[in-house]
């Protein structure tokens, strides 16, 4: 039925097109799916109908003929950190230069929650999944749809038993480079705000921290050691705890940048200054930390490349490359801003020998 704008009310199909145009129904076809040459004149005249009576092509039709839709499904496990935006913004970049559209999900950090986007994408048919798990994610093996694996690439934490793609930051050896600043510049009273247990990427920051120390011959009270939980509040109770006590650490390293934050809250809270009483290092290199007072010193993880490198890597598996998983590791640099300073050590304390150690060789 034609309303008085010649559109169709209701479900247009390519019959209808058809006989708009006044050509069969394969050229109509042909022209959407752009599968053979068509006339010119026929052509036009099967676009200007597809216009005329609003038709839009069913992405999902489409994908049960092909087994899979265009549709790409990225979890992410919290938007209002500003670290995973400019992630999600490279794959959205791979996905629509490939011809791939990319629908983002939020878990909240929650497993549960998390599993059921999974399953709700896997009803889409999606060509494949995007992954940064949730803390305590329930992921262990690649999904599955109508008996076929859907291609999964896993970003910036790799979930307990996982094996297949990941690709992450060299989270190890950026926190021993920004442990070993700290120690560079005199401090030998450092503690670690570390993420929770359960993620690879805060394991591995915590390592790299006490890795350097240990390189030091620094030791490490059980006291100076905090878990967080990778946001600003957890970041800033816990410097609460490790700078209420007359034995404060002179040097914290945060896990993460928004833990770094809630440290330096709680400097200000407790009426000390950063860097004069407490020097602070945090990880991601967030946009915001070059704005605080002072600007945050920090590890840089490439984030927009993360992001890049696993669209790209997911597109080749959707294009049918069976090569052996890849574990890509990425390199991290420190940078030095104002919010760590020198400390007084006397000669015999000095750690000139402590190097940093070369970086781990990048995996593919």
């Amino acid at each position: 039925m034609v309303d008085k704008s010649g559109k169709m009310n209701g479900r247009v199909n390519m019959h209808d097109i058809a006989k708009r145009a006044r050509v069969s129904i394969g050229t109509v076809s042909n022209v959407i799916n752009e599968t053979v040459s068509v006339r010119e004149s026929s052509k036009r005249r099967v676009l200007d109908a597809i216009k005329v009576l609003g038709y839009q092509r069913s992405q999902l039709a489409r994908g049960l003929r092909r087994a899979y839709t265009n549709i790409i499904g990225m979890i992410i496990p919290d938007i209002t950190n500003p670290f995973f935006p400019a992630l999600v913004r490279a794959a959205e970049d791979v996905s629509y230069a490939h011809d791939y559209q990319l629908v983002l999900c939020n878990s909240d950090n929650d497993p549960r929650k998390e599993a059921r986007y999974l399953t709700a994408l896997q009803s889409y048919l999606p060509a494949g999944l995007l992954l940064i798990p949730a803390v305590d994610s329930l992921l262990r093996e690649q999904p599955m749809r109508n008996g076929r694996p859907t291609p999964i690439v896993c970003i910036d934490r790799k979930p307990k038993g996982w094996k297949c793609d990941t690709i992450c930051a060299d989270n190890e050896n950026g926190a021993y480079v920004a442990t070993l600043h700290l120690i560079d510049h005199g401090h030998r009273r450092i503690a670690v705000i570390g993420g929770p247990s359960h993620l690879a990427n805060a394991r591995e920051r915590v390592r790299g921290f006490r890795r350097a120390l240990k390189d030091a011959g620094i030791e490490l009270p059980d006291a100076f050691v905090k878990t967080g939980k990778f946001e600003r509040t957890s970041g800033l109770e816990a410097a609460l705890s490790l700078l209420r006590p007359a034995s404060r650490p002179t040097a914290i390293f945060a896990a993460n940048d928004m833990m770094a934050m809630g440290v330096m809250l709680a400097v200000r809270e407790l009426g000390l200054r950063c860097p004069e009483d407490v020097s602070i290092v945090g990880f991601d290199n967030l946009e915001i930390v070059e704005l605080l007072q002072p600007p945050l010193t920090t590890v840089q993880q490439p984030v927009y490349t993360l992001g890049i490198n696993a669209a790209e890597l997911l597109i080749q598996r959707i294009s049918g490359s069976t090569e052996p998983r890849k574990d890509i590791v990425l390199e991290t640099e420190l940078i030095r801003r104002g919010s760590v300073m020198r400390v007084q050590t006397s000669p015999e304390n000095q750690l000139s020998h402590v190097r940093v150690k070369p970086p781990r060789k990048q995996l593919t």
